[in-house]
Protein backbone atom coordinates (compact mmCIF):
# COMPACT_ATOMS: atom_id res chain seq x y z
CA UNK A 1 0.00 0.00 0.00
CA UNK A 2 1.23 3.12 -1.05
CA UNK A 3 -0.20 6.19 0.67
CA UNK A 4 2.25 8.91 -0.58
CA UNK A 5 0.25 12.16 -2.10
CA UNK A 6 1.23 13.50 -5.46
CA UNK A 7 2.47 16.87 -5.71
CA UNK A 8 -0.51 18.12 -6.82
CA UNK A 9 -2.19 16.45 -3.14
CA UNK A 10 0.35 17.92 -1.20
CA UNK A 11 0.10 21.62 -2.72
CA UNK A 12 -3.65 21.51 -2.28
CA UNK A 13 -2.73 20.38 1.15
CA UNK A 14 -0.48 23.40 2.31
CA UNK A 15 -3.11 25.86 0.09
CA UNK A 16 -6.20 24.44 2.33
CA UNK A 17 -4.59 24.45 5.20
CA UNK A 18 -3.51 27.92 4.84
CA UNK A 19 -7.12 28.89 4.13
CA UNK A 20 -8.89 27.13 6.59
CA UNK A 21 -6.18 29.37 8.97
CA UNK A 22 -6.34 32.67 7.87
CA UNK A 23 -10.52 32.66 6.15
CA UNK A 24 -12.81 29.76 7.96
CA UNK A 25 -11.78 29.46 11.27
CA UNK A 26 -12.04 33.21 11.93
CA UNK A 27 -15.58 33.29 10.21
CA UNK A 28 -16.83 30.95 12.46
CA UNK A 29 -18.79 33.06 14.97
CA UNK A 30 -19.46 35.51 12.04
CA UNK A 31 -21.05 32.96 10.47
CA UNK A 32 -23.27 32.03 13.52
CA UNK A 33 -23.69 35.66 14.26
CA UNK A 34 -25.33 36.27 10.94
CA UNK A 35 -27.20 32.83 10.98
CA UNK A 36 -28.85 34.13 14.80
CA UNK A 37 -29.47 37.72 13.65
CA UNK A 38 -31.04 36.36 9.68
CA UNK A 39 -34.74 36.49 9.06
CA UNK A 40 -34.46 32.83 7.60
CA UNK A 41 -32.25 30.25 9.60
CA UNK A 42 -31.50 28.50 6.64
CA UNK A 43 -30.96 31.25 4.56
CA UNK A 44 -26.98 31.06 3.35
CA UNK A 45 -25.58 33.71 5.42
CA UNK A 46 -23.12 36.62 3.42
CA UNK A 47 -19.45 35.69 4.98
CA UNK A 48 -20.37 31.54 3.77
CA UNK A 49 -21.43 33.55 0.18
CA UNK A 50 -17.70 35.66 0.82
CA UNK A 51 -15.78 32.57 1.38
CA UNK A 52 -17.08 30.14 -1.72
CA UNK A 53 -15.95 33.38 -3.61
CA UNK A 54 -12.37 33.00 -2.32
CA UNK A 55 -12.29 29.12 -2.64
CA UNK A 56 -13.47 29.38 -6.00
CA UNK A 57 -10.47 32.06 -7.05
CA UNK A 58 -7.70 29.94 -5.01
CA UNK A 59 -8.79 26.96 -7.27
CA UNK A 60 -9.89 25.00 -3.71
CA UNK A 61 -13.03 24.06 -5.54
CA UNK A 62 -14.94 20.92 -6.24
CA UNK A 63 -12.44 18.50 -4.74
CA UNK A 64 -14.29 16.17 -4.18
CA UNK A 65 -15.13 15.33 -7.86
CA UNK A 66 -13.44 12.52 -9.10
CA UNK A 67 -14.74 12.95 -12.59
CA UNK A 68 -11.93 15.07 -14.24
CA UNK A 69 -14.53 16.52 -16.56
CA UNK A 70 -16.49 17.62 -13.79
CA UNK A 71 -14.70 18.59 -10.71
CA UNK A 72 -10.51 18.46 -9.82
CA UNK A 73 -10.07 15.30 -10.71
CA UNK A 74 -8.24 14.12 -7.62
CA UNK A 75 -7.94 9.97 -6.58
CA UNK A 76 -9.64 8.94 -3.64
CA UNK A 77 -6.12 9.16 -1.56
CA UNK A 78 -5.80 12.25 -2.85
CA UNK A 79 -9.48 13.40 -1.28
CA UNK A 80 -8.81 11.75 1.50
CA UNK A 81 -6.83 14.67 3.38
CA UNK A 82 -8.33 17.80 2.20
CA UNK A 83 -11.51 16.22 3.62
CA UNK A 84 -10.01 16.22 6.63
CA UNK A 85 -8.79 19.37 6.38
CA UNK A 86 -12.01 20.59 6.04
CA UNK A 87 -13.73 18.33 8.22
CA UNK A 88 -12.06 20.61 10.98
CA UNK A 89 -14.45 23.13 10.87
CA UNK A 90 -18.05 22.66 10.66
CA UNK A 91 -18.56 25.47 7.93
CA UNK A 92 -15.43 24.10 6.03
CA UNK A 93 -16.99 21.58 3.79
CA UNK A 94 -19.14 24.22 2.24
CA UNK A 95 -16.40 26.52 2.06
CA UNK A 96 -14.84 24.45 -1.10
CA UNK A 97 -18.31 22.89 -2.66
CA UNK A 98 -17.56 19.78 -0.84
CA UNK A 99 -20.62 19.61 1.24
CA UNK A 100 -23.29 16.95 1.73
CA UNK A 101 -25.90 16.07 0.48
CA UNK A 102 -24.58 17.94 -2.64
CA UNK A 103 -21.61 16.13 -3.01
CA UNK A 104 -23.35 12.91 -3.41
CA UNK A 105 -25.78 14.16 -5.03
CA UNK A 106 -23.37 15.31 -7.99
CA UNK A 107 -21.36 12.13 -7.82
CA UNK A 108 -25.02 10.57 -9.11
CA UNK A 109 -25.48 12.90 -11.75
CA UNK A 110 -22.23 12.83 -13.21
CA UNK A 111 -22.49 9.16 -13.02
CA UNK A 112 -25.70 8.21 -14.00
CA UNK A 113 -27.47 11.08 -15.94
CA UNK A 114 -28.63 11.90 -18.92
CA UNK A 115 -26.88 15.02 -20.52
CA UNK A 116 -29.60 16.97 -20.22
CA UNK A 117 -30.09 16.64 -16.87
CA UNK A 118 -26.42 17.37 -16.23
CA UNK A 119 -27.09 20.52 -18.00
CA UNK A 120 -29.92 21.51 -16.38
CA UNK A 121 -28.84 20.15 -12.76
CA UNK A 122 -25.56 19.18 -12.23
CA UNK A 123 -23.27 22.36 -13.87
CA UNK A 124 -25.55 24.87 -11.45
CA UNK A 125 -24.77 22.39 -8.94
CA UNK A 126 -21.01 22.64 -9.19
CA UNK A 127 -21.02 26.66 -9.59
CA UNK A 128 -22.80 26.13 -6.52
CA UNK A 129 -25.90 28.43 -8.06
CA UNK A 130 -28.21 25.73 -6.72
CA UNK A 131 -28.56 23.32 -3.59
CA UNK A 132 -29.83 19.83 -3.95
CA UNK A 133 -31.26 17.24 -1.30
CA UNK A 134 -31.49 13.72 -1.48
CA UNK A 135 -35.04 12.02 -0.30
CA UNK A 136 -35.19 8.36 0.95
CA UNK A 137 -35.60 7.98 4.61
CA UNK A 138 -39.32 7.69 5.80
CA UNK A 139 -40.65 7.78 9.05
CA UNK A 140 -43.57 4.79 8.94
CA UNK A 141 -40.67 2.05 8.08
CA UNK A 142 -37.35 1.20 9.45
CA UNK A 143 -35.46 2.77 6.38
CA UNK A 144 -32.10 0.86 7.32
CA UNK A 145 -33.34 -1.55 5.34
CA UNK A 146 -34.35 -0.04 2.06
CA UNK A 147 -36.09 -2.11 0.86
CA UNK A 148 -38.76 -1.07 3.19
CA UNK A 149 -39.06 2.33 1.30
CA UNK A 150 -42.95 2.90 0.76
CA UNK A 151 -42.96 5.72 -1.24
CA UNK A 152 -44.63 5.15 -5.17
CA UNK A 153 -43.05 6.39 -8.01
CA UNK A 154 -46.36 5.23 -10.76
CA UNK A 155 -45.42 6.13 -14.56
CA UNK A 156 -48.83 7.50 -15.93
CA UNK A 157 -48.43 8.03 -19.55
CA UNK A 158 -45.03 10.56 -20.34
CA UNK A 159 -45.00 10.97 -16.31
CA UNK A 160 -44.13 9.54 -13.41
CA UNK A 161 -46.47 10.27 -10.46
CA UNK A 162 -44.97 10.51 -6.58
CA UNK A 163 -47.24 9.59 -3.47
CA UNK A 164 -45.03 9.03 0.01
CA UNK A 165 -43.79 10.75 3.04
CA UNK A 166 -39.91 11.28 3.54
CA UNK A 167 -38.45 12.53 6.78
CA UNK A 168 -34.44 13.73 7.53
CA UNK A 169 -34.43 15.23 3.86
CA UNK A 170 -31.22 17.03 4.31
CA UNK A 171 -30.73 20.39 2.47
CA UNK A 172 -34.46 21.18 1.55
CA UNK A 173 -34.99 24.05 4.07
CA UNK A 174 -31.81 25.83 1.85
CA UNK A 175 -33.60 28.83 -0.11
CA UNK A 176 -31.08 27.49 -2.34
CA UNK A 177 -32.33 24.00 -2.78
CA UNK A 178 -33.94 23.50 -6.56
CA UNK A 179 -33.72 19.62 -6.65
CA UNK A 180 -35.08 16.90 -4.88
CA UNK A 181 -33.39 13.40 -5.67
CA UNK A 182 -35.61 11.14 -4.40
CA UNK A 183 -35.61 6.75 -4.10
CA UNK A 184 -39.20 4.93 -4.16
CA UNK A 185 -40.63 1.78 -5.69
CA UNK A 186 -41.83 1.79 -9.61
CA UNK A 187 -42.26 -2.13 -8.82
CA UNK A 188 -42.92 -3.71 -6.08
CA UNK A 189 -43.75 -7.32 -7.79
CA UNK A 190 -40.33 -6.82 -9.41
CA UNK A 191 -37.01 -8.75 -7.83
CA UNK A 192 -36.21 -7.67 -4.35
CA UNK A 193 -33.35 -5.14 -5.98
CA UNK A 194 -34.92 -3.97 -8.69
CA UNK A 195 -38.04 -2.46 -7.33
CA UNK A 196 -36.67 1.26 -6.39
CA UNK A 197 -35.74 3.82 -8.87
CA UNK A 198 -34.40 7.51 -8.17
CA UNK A 199 -36.16 10.43 -9.57
CA UNK A 200 -35.61 13.78 -10.45
CA UNK A 201 -37.86 16.43 -8.58
CA UNK A 202 -38.07 20.33 -9.04
CA UNK A 203 -38.03 21.17 -5.24
CA UNK A 204 -41.05 24.14 -6.61
CA UNK A 205 -42.85 20.90 -8.22
CA UNK A 206 -46.98 21.32 -7.01
CA UNK A 207 -47.36 18.63 -4.30
CA UNK A 208 -44.13 18.56 -2.43
CA UNK A 209 -44.76 20.11 1.32
CA UNK A 210 -42.30 20.05 4.14
CA UNK A 211 -44.27 19.89 6.63
CA UNK A 212 -41.51 20.63 9.69
CA UNK A 213 -38.04 21.29 10.33
CA UNK A 214 -36.49 18.45 11.98
CA UNK A 215 -33.57 19.55 14.82
CA UNK A 216 -30.90 16.79 15.84
CA UNK A 217 -30.48 16.61 19.47
CA UNK A 218 -31.92 20.34 19.62
CA UNK A 219 -29.78 21.86 16.64
CA UNK A 220 -31.42 23.54 14.14
CA UNK A 221 -29.32 22.86 10.96
CA UNK A 222 -28.63 25.31 8.56
CA UNK A 223 -29.59 22.87 5.16
CA UNK A 224 -32.53 21.97 7.26
CA UNK A 225 -33.88 18.28 7.84
CA UNK A 226 -37.37 18.43 5.97
CA UNK A 227 -40.60 15.87 7.21
CA UNK A 228 -41.64 16.25 3.49
CA UNK A 229 -44.83 15.20 2.14
CA UNK A 230 -45.53 14.16 -1.67
CA UNK A 231 -49.07 14.03 -3.08
CA UNK A 232 -49.26 13.30 -6.26
CA UNK A 233 -46.27 15.16 -7.61
CA UNK A 234 -45.74 14.46 -11.16
CA UNK A 235 -42.73 14.91 -13.25
CA UNK A 236 -41.72 14.33 -16.93
CA UNK A 237 -40.67 10.75 -17.87
CA UNK A 238 -37.46 11.85 -18.65
CA UNK A 239 -36.48 12.74 -15.34
CA UNK A 240 -35.79 9.02 -13.98
CA UNK A 241 -32.07 8.95 -13.21
CA UNK A 242 -30.55 6.03 -15.04
CA UNK A 243 -33.59 3.63 -15.51
CA UNK A 244 -36.50 1.75 -13.76
CA UNK A 245 -35.42 -0.77 -11.27
CA UNK A 246 -31.87 0.93 -10.92
CA UNK A 247 -32.02 2.69 -7.58
CA UNK A 248 -30.26 -0.03 -5.81
CA UNK A 249 -27.59 -0.21 -8.16
CA UNK A 250 -27.13 4.05 -8.59
CA UNK A 251 -27.00 4.35 -4.80
CA UNK A 252 -24.04 1.34 -4.24
CA UNK A 253 -22.43 3.51 -7.23
CA UNK A 254 -22.16 6.53 -4.59
CA UNK A 255 -21.47 4.58 -1.18
CA UNK A 256 -17.54 4.24 -1.25
CA UNK A 257 -16.92 7.83 -2.29
CA UNK A 258 -19.27 9.11 0.04
CA UNK A 259 -18.70 7.16 2.98
CA UNK A 260 -14.78 7.88 2.70
CA UNK A 261 -15.45 11.80 2.85
CA UNK A 262 -17.73 10.84 6.26
CA UNK A 263 -14.64 9.30 7.64
CA UNK A 264 -12.43 11.53 7.12
CA UNK A 265 -14.13 14.37 7.85
CA UNK A 266 -14.72 12.62 11.07
CA UNK A 267 -10.97 12.56 11.52
CA UNK A 268 -11.49 16.61 11.33
CA UNK A 269 -13.80 16.43 14.08
CA UNK A 270 -11.42 14.46 15.91
CA UNK A 271 -8.54 16.53 15.31
CA UNK A 272 -10.32 19.69 16.02
CA UNK A 273 -11.68 17.69 19.46
CA UNK A 274 -7.89 17.09 20.54
CA UNK A 275 -6.65 20.36 19.67
CA UNK A 276 -9.18 22.30 22.08
CA UNK A 277 -8.90 19.75 24.62
CA UNK A 278 -4.90 20.38 24.79
CA UNK A 279 -5.15 23.99 24.72
CA UNK A 280 -8.12 23.62 27.79
CA UNK A 281 -5.70 21.35 30.02
CA UNK A 282 -2.56 23.34 29.60
CA UNK A 283 -4.39 26.61 30.35
CA UNK A 284 -6.56 25.65 33.40
CA UNK A 285 -5.29 24.46 37.00
CA UNK A 286 -6.68 22.72 39.36
CA UNK A 287 -5.84 20.84 43.17
CA UNK A 288 -2.52 22.25 42.76
CA UNK A 289 -1.37 22.03 39.46
CA UNK A 290 -2.14 22.17 35.50
CA UNK A 291 -5.11 19.67 34.36
CA UNK A 292 -2.47 18.59 31.42
CA UNK A 293 -0.36 17.38 34.23
CA UNK A 294 -3.54 15.20 35.75
CA UNK A 295 -2.90 11.33 34.83
CA UNK A 296 -5.99 10.60 33.29
CA UNK A 297 -5.87 13.97 31.06
CA UNK A 298 -3.06 12.64 29.69
CA UNK A 299 -4.08 9.50 29.26
CA UNK A 300 -6.98 10.75 27.39
CA UNK A 301 -4.79 12.71 24.89
CA UNK A 302 -2.68 9.69 24.69
CA UNK A 303 -5.34 7.87 23.62
CA UNK A 304 -7.09 10.03 21.43
CA UNK A 305 -3.91 10.64 19.25
CA UNK A 306 -3.99 6.81 19.07
CA UNK A 307 -6.98 6.07 17.64
CA UNK A 308 -6.82 8.94 15.40
CA UNK A 309 -4.02 7.85 14.10
CA UNK A 310 -5.09 3.92 13.71
CA UNK A 311 -8.46 5.70 11.64
CA UNK A 312 -6.57 7.91 9.93
CA UNK A 313 -4.91 5.07 8.38
CA UNK A 314 -7.62 2.77 8.08
CA UNK A 315 -9.60 5.73 5.88
CA UNK A 316 -6.55 6.11 3.29
CA UNK A 317 -6.04 2.25 3.06
CA UNK A 318 -9.99 2.40 1.76
CA UNK A 319 -9.45 5.07 -0.31
CA UNK A 320 -5.88 2.99 -1.89
CA UNK A 321 -8.30 0.21 -2.16
CA UNK A 322 -11.32 2.13 -4.13
CA UNK A 323 -8.85 3.63 -5.81
CA UNK A 324 -6.94 0.47 -7.22
CA UNK A 325 -9.11 -2.80 -7.46
CA UNK A 326 -12.42 -0.59 -7.12
CA UNK A 327 -15.41 0.03 -4.62
CA UNK A 328 -17.14 -3.34 -4.93
CA UNK A 329 -13.72 -5.11 -3.99
CA UNK A 330 -13.44 -2.40 -0.73
CA UNK A 331 -16.85 -2.65 0.60
CA UNK A 332 -15.59 -4.34 4.02
CA UNK A 333 -13.09 -1.51 4.46
CA UNK A 334 -15.82 0.87 3.58
CA UNK A 335 -17.98 -0.32 5.83
CA UNK A 336 -15.85 -0.62 8.49
CA UNK A 337 -14.69 2.90 8.44
CA UNK A 338 -18.54 4.01 8.82
CA UNK A 339 -18.33 2.70 11.92
CA UNK A 340 -14.76 3.92 13.08
CA UNK A 341 -15.01 7.14 12.28
CA UNK A 342 -17.73 8.14 13.64
CA UNK A 343 -17.44 6.23 17.28
CA UNK A 344 -13.56 7.38 17.51
CA UNK A 345 -15.07 10.82 16.60
CA UNK A 346 -17.70 10.66 19.34
CA UNK A 347 -14.80 9.27 21.87
CA UNK A 348 -12.12 12.36 21.24
CA UNK A 349 -15.33 14.80 21.69
CA UNK A 350 -16.34 13.67 24.84
CA UNK A 351 -13.26 13.11 26.22
CA UNK A 352 -12.46 16.86 25.22
CA UNK A 353 -16.48 18.19 26.53
CA UNK A 354 -15.42 16.53 29.73
CA UNK A 355 -12.55 18.60 29.63
CA UNK A 356 -13.75 21.33 28.75
CA UNK A 357 -15.96 20.96 32.05
CA UNK A 358 -19.51 23.38 32.02
CA UNK A 359 -17.86 25.30 28.94
CA UNK A 360 -18.18 21.89 27.29
CA UNK A 361 -21.59 21.47 27.20
CA UNK A 362 -22.31 25.11 26.29
CA UNK A 363 -22.19 26.97 22.95
CA UNK A 364 -19.19 29.43 23.89
CA UNK A 365 -17.18 25.93 22.22
CA UNK A 366 -17.66 23.97 18.74
CA UNK A 367 -17.94 20.95 20.95
CA UNK A 368 -21.33 20.40 21.79
CA UNK A 369 -22.34 20.95 18.13
CA UNK A 370 -19.71 17.80 17.23
CA UNK A 371 -21.16 15.92 20.12
CA UNK A 372 -24.38 16.41 18.53
CA UNK A 373 -22.97 15.90 15.05
CA UNK A 374 -20.44 12.93 16.08
CA UNK A 375 -23.94 10.94 17.69
CA UNK A 376 -26.41 11.18 14.99
CA UNK A 377 -23.83 10.17 11.93
CA UNK A 378 -24.21 6.96 13.75
CA UNK A 379 -27.50 6.42 12.21
CA UNK A 380 -27.49 8.78 9.29
CA UNK A 381 -26.15 7.24 6.30
CA UNK A 382 -26.83 3.60 6.92
CA UNK A 383 -26.96 2.93 11.32
CA UNK A 384 -23.31 1.62 12.48
CA UNK A 385 -25.37 -1.56 13.10
CA UNK A 386 -25.90 -2.27 9.22
CA UNK A 387 -22.45 -1.73 8.26
CA UNK A 388 -21.45 -4.20 10.67
CA UNK A 389 -23.50 -6.72 9.52
CA UNK A 390 -21.63 -5.93 6.21
CA UNK A 391 -17.89 -6.53 7.93
CA UNK A 392 -19.42 -9.68 9.98
CA UNK A 393 -21.03 -11.55 6.56
CA UNK A 394 -17.22 -10.73 4.65
CA UNK A 395 -15.20 -12.04 7.79
CA UNK A 396 -17.20 -14.96 8.07
CA UNK A 397 -17.67 -15.83 4.41
CA UNK A 398 -14.70 -17.93 4.09
CA UNK A 399 -15.99 -19.97 6.98
CA UNK A 400 -19.28 -20.85 5.50
CA UNK A 401 -17.98 -22.13 2.30
CA UNK A 402 -15.32 -24.57 4.03
CA UNK A 403 -18.54 -26.03 6.35
CA UNK A 404 -20.42 -25.68 2.93
CA UNK A 405 -17.70 -27.80 1.20
CA UNK A 406 -17.14 -30.20 4.37
CA UNK A 407 -21.12 -31.33 3.94
CA UNK A 408 -21.53 -31.07 1.00
CA UNK A 409 -24.05 -28.15 1.06
CA UNK A 410 -25.30 -26.15 -2.32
Amino acid sequence: MDFGYSPRASELQDRMRSFMDEHVFPAEATYDRQLAEGDDPHALPPVMAELKEKARAEGLWNLFMAHGDWGAGLSNLEYAPLAELAGRSIIGPEVFNCSAPDTGNMELLALYATPEQQERWLRPLLDARIRSCFAMTEPEVASSDARNIRTRITRDGDSYVVNGRKWYTSGILDPDCKLIILMGKTDPDAPTYRQQSMLLVPRDTPGVTVLRDLPMFGYTDRLGHGDVLFENVRVPAENILGGEGEGFALAQGRLGPGRMHYAMRAVGFAERALRLMCERVTERTAFGGRLADQGVVREWIARSRIEIEQLRLLVLKSAWLMDTVGNAAARMEVAAIKVAALEVAHKVVDRAVQAHGAAGVSDDTVLARLYAITRALQIADGPDEVHLRTVARQELAPYKKKTDTETGAA
